[in-house]
Parts: C-alpha cells; sequence; structure tokens
C-alpha cells in the first residue's frame, strides 16, 4: 500500500512552515513506514521544487506558482496535475489531504481522496463566533464534495465538521492523533522549576492567549514566584487587525507581572522539551482545536496540563485525574487550579503519571498507524 500526504506544513528545515498539523503527519508518516506502508509527502507552497527522503518517507516539495488570474483555481489543479502524475508512476493507492480552505476543491484525483478534519476555516470560525468568507467555505465545501470519507481526530470535531457542512452518506472516522512515545520521556519528573508555567503553540486570540495573561496575573496575586514562559510563533490579530498578537498580550499584563514573563518565541523541538521536562504545570486555555498536539505532548512527559473544557478536550482529559479541564474565560477557577499544582507536589507528580497513562492508552502512535492502516484499506478498492 502506497499513501500519499498533501500539505502546506512538514517539521523539515527545508519546509517554510510547520505546527501542529505538520507533526501529527509526520508522526503518522513515520509510523506507516515502519509498519511496511510505503509513503509519499507532498508539501505545497513553498519556494523551491525539490524531491528527497528522510525516515523513510518520500518528500515531494511543490513550488508555489504565480498566475495573473484564477489563481485559486489554477493553483490548485497544477497541484492536481502533479499528484496523479506521480500517483501514476509511483502507484499511489490514496491521498490523504487536510480540510483547511479546501486545497483539494477543483482537483480530480486518480485514487480515492481523504480529509482529515485538522480544523477548516468553518470549524474555527463557528468556535470563535466570527464570520468566515464565503470564497472560505465554498472552497471547503467543494473539497469535502470530492472526499471519499474523512477522518476526524476527536468525535466533536467529526460531528460539528459534519453539521457545519451538511455532509451526508459518508463516513467520518474518529481516529485520534498520535505520539512516538519514545521520543517523548522524562526519567525524573520529580525534578522541576517550581512555579514554572510553560504555553507552547501560537501566540494568537483563538489560542486563548489574552485569557492567559488575565489568568497569569491572578496567579502571581497568591504566588508572586510564578513565572510564565511561552515559546511559539506571534501571529496578526484578525479582531483588531494589529500585525502583533503579541504586543497586544503584552498590554494584558500588570507591569510587575510581566516581568516574570519570558516570551522566546519558535525555538528548536529539542529545546522546547527541555522546557517542558523543566516546567511545574502546562497551560492550554484554547478557544479552538481539533484536538490539540500540544496538549498530548505535555501529559505525555507527565506534566499536569489546565486545560481548556471545550467540546473536543474532554476527549483527551479526565478532569480531575489526568490534568484539569476548564474554560478560558473562567480566570480564577484556571488560575485555582494552577496554585493547586503549585500547593501539592505529590498531586503534581500523581497528575503526570495519569496524564502519561492516557497518552499511552489512547495516543500511542503505534496503536494509531493500525487504525489508519485499517481505514485506508477500507477506503481502496
Amino acid at each position: 500500500m502506497h499513501i500519499a500526504f498533501l500539505t502546506p506544513e512538514y517539521p523539515h528545515s527545508r519546509v517554510l512552515h510547520s505546527a501542529g498539523i505538520g507533526t501529527s503527519i509526520k508522526n503518522l508518516a513515520v509510523a506507516l513506514t515502519q509498519k511496511g506502508v510505503k509513503v509519499s509527502v507532498f508539501v505545497y507552497g513553498q519556494n523551491e521544487a525539490l524531491d528527497f527522503e528522510e525516515e523513510g518517507v518520500k518528500l515531494h516539495l511543490i513550488k508555489t506558482q504565480k498566475y495573473k488570474i484564477l489563481g485559486c483555481y489554477l493553483h490548485r489543479k497544477y497541484i492536481q496535475n502533479h499528484l496523479n502524475t506521480l500517483i501514476i508512476s509511483e502507484h499511489i493507492d490514496l491521498v490523504e489531504a487536510p480540510d483547511w480552505t479546501g486545497i483539494t476543491a477543483f482537483m480530480n484525483l486518480k485514487v480515492p481522496l481523504v480529509i482529515r478534519f485538522h480544523g477548516s476555516d468553518a470549524y474555527f470560525c463557528h468556535l470563535e463566533n466570527r464570520k468566515q468568507k464565503l470564497k472560505n467555505y465554498w472552497f471547503e465545501k467543494l473539497a469535502f464534495q470530492k472526499a471519499k470519507a474523512f477522518i476526524a481526530p476527536t468525535t466533536f470535531a467529526g460531528q460539528l465538521s459534519q453539521k457545519i457542512f451538511n455532509i451526508k452518506n459518508k463516513t467520518i472516522q474518529t481516529i485520534h492523533n498520535g505520539l512516538d512515545l519514545h521520543f517523548f520521556q522524562n526519567s525524573n519528573p520529580e525534578n522541576f522549576e517550581k512555579k514554572v508555567i510553560l504555553y507552547i503553540g501560537t501566540i494568537i486570540r483563538k489560542k486563548g492567549v489574552l485569557e492567559l495573561a488575565a489568568i497569569f496575573n491572578l496567579v502571581r496575586q497568591k504566588h508572586p514566584g510564578a513565572s510564565l514562559v511561552l515559546i511559539g510563533s506571534d501571529s496578526f490579530d484578525i479582531a483588531t487587525q494589529s500585525k502583533s498578537t503579541w504586543e497586544l498580550m503584552q498590554k494584558e499584563f500588570k507591569d510587575n507581572d510581566f516581568e516574570k514573563v519570558s516570551y522566546l518565541g519558535k525555538i528548536p523541538y529539542q529545546a522546547v522539551l527541555e522546557h517542558l521536562k523543566k516546567a511545574h504545570v502546562c497551560v492550554y486555555p484554547t478557544f479552538a482545536e481539533t484536538l490539540g498536539m500540544v496538549t498530548i505532548e505535555s501529559m505525555a512527559m507527565q506534566k499536569p496540563v489546565v486545560n481548556s473544557n471545550i467540546g473536543w478536550a474532554k476527549e483527551i482529559i479526565v478532569d480531575g485525574e489526568s490534568g484539569y479541564l476548564v474554560h478560558p474565560k473562567d480566570h480564577q477557577l484556571f488560575a485555582n487550579r494552577i496554585n493547586s499544582v503549585f500547593e501539592n507536589t505529590d498531586l503534581m507528580i500523581q497528575i503526570g503519571n495519569q496524564a502519561r497513562e492516557r497518552v499511552e492508552a489512547k495516543f500511542d502512535i503505534e496503536k494509531i498507524a493500525i487504525e489508519n492502516i485499517t481505514f485506508f484499506k477500507s477506503l481502496i478498492v
């Protein structure tokens, strides 16, 4: 079996961008190759055209083409033709694509297409209660019509996407994103830096970072020694049209609290793991996810996580056992949960252990890869 992934991102130095989508695809792609599946990854929107292999996965970088008119259409048809050529020559059996902005709209591929719900523009607009551009909805709706089936990382994401796009008579299979647990090891969870709060992710409104500033102010009222470390890229803010959400976030801190905030930007992943090991607690007060890779990565490193309690999160964490679930707007309760971890090391270790156990049970890429293989086989005629 030969599976191809179409994606705008992938974690590699030659690729322009990578975040949660890229990480989840790489985790699965590598695990599939280890189980004897041939895997190709097509990364569009790149500055160069390049083919190479890494960890058994064949990578094809697709250079962005420029068009004077009909760019959205012609760009997709260019990718379609590139894919179809290699579908034939490389004997590809199935293509998986993301839902975001409907990249496969207008495409007629020579093999079955499955779309994975990493989070469409319509999905995020719904969760954030903001209006979506009609063009984006149309592209995504058209792409969904081309798909034979869908994969959702959580049942919540699958059901909400089905409702938004009125998907009928097509299979939506829930398969969680997975982690290579050999890579996420913390042999000494008892060693950490006291009262260090860690956030990993894009600095963007939908991730709850403005709420996090208010939460941190409350934590510092009881624990003035607390510090906050932020890791991730800054982003444009759609609500205010500000070029920097980090600039907006800074204004939400009280002056003496801001002195205890460290924003590291985007750093190498090995460095991220070191910060995870040092953290006392990890926090993700996000309003919009399909699953949230950083949440399960933090849990795998045996860290207590205080997480958003919206929809998808209830499929990841058992509240009070493998972490905490709190609505991002409930600043005081969010702060109280952080404080409870600060004040009880035994509780911290217990929750961290249970978090690791839950990840091993639900998100081990070895098990997830088998689920994907079984579903892919069912779609290949």
